[in-house]
């Protein structure tokens, strides 16, 4: 090969494949290496070396200069092989370091072939490979048609670089509302978590930090013209748009829906929530083939069970929660007090609660006792005065014995009735017995 022709072929390999020169002339060294080795044999000491600027080519043995006029048709050969197969790998290079960075994106592309099951799209100067295993069931095209697919994986084989597509991933959606919705693009709306069942239904959590946009409404658009055009790429695909909550009770509401949800029990440990709806909500959140409720599942992360109840056992269930908060509203106010506290007070409360009442007690009964005495006075025959010392007598030697101290005084206060009774009965007798003897001695 001439120096002009190296330097053209060098040229329109770079222009075509675009390969940096560099990598080219390292390639064309590389042949003839190995074409000079298959020669004069295999030895260290032979270099190759072709001038950037002229295309000269230099090669020794040493310090000795080796003539490549007649290599043979052997030697030949095989540096023509050599050199492709390091433009192959070079081109490989380039192709990698360029689709490597656009995995997780959004490509457009042409049906070009079909290899069983699997399809070949072109997507200008290279293809990638859509097998069967991402593709949507349902979904059929033709050669030729064109086709949005999203970059799955980039593998980089011996002599060439083979991009894996794919049509089910939930990437896929995700891509095609950035596209659609310039909200989601300029993270205005931000897609907080989706799940997905290729070629049936797609529910998609979103939220906004911006009180002035309704992130539902901005995905929908304006009669919903940005969810039609997702959707006729979808090929139909049902997709739910879910209001995003920290709260994973309504939460779970809003992904259940179109279902009404009457009550939930949520365990926080396990993440398992039981769900309660009535009977003719069951089915709506079961959803078709129970889509609807798995697709929620995976959306808020939480195991969701469905229970139908009637009206009686919601009720039922209602007052159970009822009486279950009251029960920890009377624990909690219990332990916020002291337990050395609230007995003192109750004890300091009782006590000044009694003490009136055994005031009024013997108040009572001192005032019983005097009206007692009053009453009793009167009904006393007025006897001599014989009569009358013996009976004050009677009474001075009863009076120590009940007068003893002021604690016998208020417990006999308390007898005061009783007691009073019976003096009034002994002193009756007592004057009666001084009357028969005043009359006997008249007599």
């Amino acid at each position: 090969m001439k120096q002009s022709e190296i330097l053209r072929f060098v040229d329109t390999i770079h222009r075509d494949k675009e390969i940096d020169k560099e990598a080219i002339f390292l390639a064309i060294e590389s042949a003839y290496l190995t074409s000079v080795k298959k020669k004069y044999g295999d030895s260290e000491s032979i270099t190759v070396n072709i001038d950037r600027k002229s295309g000269e080519i230099a090669i020794k043995d040493g310090e000795t200069d080796l003539e490549i006029e007649d290599l043979g048709r052997i030697a030949a050969t095989t540096g023509k092989q050599v050199l492709f197969q390091k433009i192959r790998e070079a081109e490989r290079d380039v192709v990698f370091d360029e689709y490597s960075s656009k995995v997780g994106q959004l490509i457009s592309g042409l049906v070009h072939r079909t290899e069983g099951p699997n399809l070949i799209i072109s997507m200008g100067k290279i293809e990638g490979f859509l097998p069967r295993s991402e593709q949507v069931p349902g979904e059929r095209f033709r050669v030729g048609e064109r086709i949005k697919v999203l970059i799955q994986d980039i593998r980089k084989n011996t002599s060439r670089v083979r991009i894996i597509l794919s049509r089910s991933s939930v990437d896929l959606v995700k891509a095609l509302f950035e596209m659609e919705v310039p909200e989601i693009a300029d993270r205005t709306i931000e897609i907080m978590g989706l799940a997905r069942e290729p070629g049936y239904r797609t529910k998609i959590a979103v939220t906004t930090y911006d009180m002035n946009v309704d992130c539902v409404g901005a995905c929908v658009g304006v009669r919903g013209s940005r969810i039609k055009n997702i959707v006729d790429e979808l090929f139909g695909e049902k997709i739910d748009i879910v209001r995003w909550n920290e709260s994973i009770e309504v939460l779970i509401m809003n992904a259940l829906k179109p279902a009404e949800i009457s009550s939930m029990d949520l365990d926080f440990e396990t993440k398992h929530a039981k769900v309660y709806v009535m009977p003719d909500q069951q089915s709506i959140a079961i959803g078709k083939r129970g889509q609807n409720v798995r697709l929620a599942s995976k959306l808020t992360g939480w195991n969701i069970d469905i229970v139908t109840v009637s009206e009686e056992e919601l009720e039922k269930l209602r007052l159970a929660e009822v009486d279950e908060e009251g029960k920890q509203i009377e624990i909690g106010v219990i332990g916020s007090e002291g337990e050395g506290e609230a007995p003192a007070e109750a004890s300091e409360d009782q006590a000044g609660e009694t003490a009136p009442e055994s005031e009024e007690a013997s108040e009572s009964s001192e005032d019983d006792s005097s009206e007692s005495d009053n009453e009793s006075a009167p009904s006393e025959a007025e006897p001599s005065e014989e009569g009358t010392s013996e009976i004050q007598a009677s009474s001075e030697e009863e009076t120590p014995e009940t007068e003893s101290s002021p604690e016998a005084e208020s417990a006999e206060n308390q007898d005061a009735p009783s007691a009073e009774a019976a003096d009034e009965a002994q002193e009756v007798t007592e004057s009666e017995s001084v009357e028969d003897s005043e009359e006997k001695q008249t007599e």
